[in-house]
């Protein structure tokens, strides 16, 4: 039912306007990221790609036919002004009703491949509308994905510097206690007695005024 309303919500949002074809903008592909295009999507996309190239075979058809249309019409120009005054010239004749026959043929095809282009142009239209409809809808559940993402990871670097702070304080309490016991030990035993103990402490590590003045007060 979601699904429903969201793109019920995307094709309002996409209706009248002037959508781009996503399959001719470098940047289209780049929105699927490392994870790669969907295959719903990449069958849309090879969808609208064959009527692209169905559209441009079409127009270079229409052109190719058109071209020799008009070089069917130079020549029989040519025909007819040969046979001026010369009545009877039957080869002449033949030739240009062949021509003319070869024109029929051209204005046949031209119209043939005109009346294949009227629909190409709403197809595509329809065909990239679903494309930006699966594109969006996609969009919108990888932020929604990702937001969800974001949340947890912030609510864990949280965590973690909470739990990291009272570590901190406990390393420092620790540090202090320790360097608390050493000195009064080292007061009250002297260096030798302290040796006994093993300790690998080194409090001039810890405690920056040993650090400076070099001895335990």
């Amino acid at each position: 039912m979601k699904r429903k309303e969201e793109n019920a919500a995307f094709r309002t949002a996409l209706e009248g306007k002037d959508i781009p074809i996503l399959t001719l903008d470098e940047k289209w592909p780049l929105l699927f990221g490392s994870e790669g295009m969907p295959a719903q999507i990449e069958k849309t996309a090879r969808e609208l790609d064959t009527l692209l190239d169905k559209q441009h075979q079409v127009r270079e058809k229409i052109k190719e036919v058109k071209r020799l249309k008009k070089k069917l019409l130079d020549e029989i120009m040519k025909l007819r002004g040969r046979l001026m005054g010369r009545e009877g010239d039957a080869k002449t004749e033949a030739i240009l009703d062949k021509q003319t026959s070869l024109i029929n043929d051209c204005n046949d095809k031209i119209e043939m491949l005109e009346d294949q282009q009227i629909g190409l142009p709403r197809e595509i239209y329809q065909v990239n509308f679903r494309l930006m409809l699966q594109t969006m809808s996609f969009c919108y559940e990888y932020m929604q994905q990702s937001t969800e993402q974001i949340s947890a990871i912030n609510a864990w670097i949280s965590d973690v510097r909470t739990e990291l702070k009272k570590q901190l304080i406990r390393k420092q309490e620790s540090e202090l206690d320790n360097y608390n016991i050493y000195t009064y030990m080292h007061q009250i035993f002297g260096p030798e007695v302290i040796e006994l103990f093993d300790m690998k402490y080194d409090p001039e590590k810890w405690h920056p005024r040993i650090a400076q003045e070099g001895e335990i007060e």
